[in-house]
């Protein structure tokens, strides 16, 4: 049995919502060091519970789980469709001048380094990638944003945020390693996949 170790934000018949730590694989790994992971910490409280979406194991922040097949697919088809409007708050290195503003740089797999797993931007061979962002509070060195993804490429905001000369504070892959990565997934926008009625989840950041 593990210690659970993370704080459910909802929870009825049709999903989950929960807030992931940073340092946590969503689901395990290869090995067995690598067995622990959220997606089983659930799976003791709720049996039923299925995987919908990843965040990476230094992102903390909201992530759902479904609770039948049926919303399984449901949430897996809004995220597919881009119909579920995720926000993130990022603390990155140095002071962003404009308030707002949008990456679109196609991203891929940085093929040449296998560990820890790197993504480029590559605007020839990369996939499109957009980011939205918003100055929401500059301090003496450090900008705090907040980060709309418009589509989902892993390390996505991490590899757009460093592309603009701003890595993320403990960024342990494109920045300068630190107790922790300050990226924090925020708030969900979706459609309740029985009710189809909007609802909208929120954990705000403990950075």
């Amino acid at each position: 049995m593990h210690y659970r170790m993370y704080d459910i934000i909802h929870s009825d018949e049709a999903l989950v919502a929960v807030n992931k730590p940073t340092h946590l694989l969503t689901v395990p790994g290869r090995g067995p060091d690598k067995q622990d992971c959220l997606y089983h910490r659930v799976l003791e409280e709720f049996p039923d519970a299925l995987v919908v979406h990843r965040l990476d194991m230094d992102t903390s922040g909201l992530i759902l789980f479904a609770r039948s097949p049926a919303a399984q697919r449901n949430l897996g088809l809004q995220f597919e469709k881009r119909e579920i409007r995720k926000a993130y708050v990022a603390v990155v290195e140095g002071l962003l001048e404009q308030d707002a503003g949008v990456v679109d740089c196609p991203m891929r797999k940085d093929m040449e380094q296998r560990l820890p797993p790197r993504h480029i931007i590559d605007c020839i061979r990369g996939k499109q990638a957009i980011t939205e962002w918003r100055v929401l509070e500059r301090g003496a060195s450090t900008t705090r944003v907040a980060l709309y993804p418009q589509t989902g490429r892993s390390h996505q905001l991490r590899v757009h945020m460093h592309a603009l000369g701003f890595p993320m504070v403990g960024d342990p892959i494109y920045g300068v390693p630190d107790q922790r990565l300050m990226l924090h997934a925020e708030t969900l926008e979706l459609k309740h996949p029985d009710s189809v009625e909007p609802i909208r989840l929120e954990c705000p950041a403990s950075f």
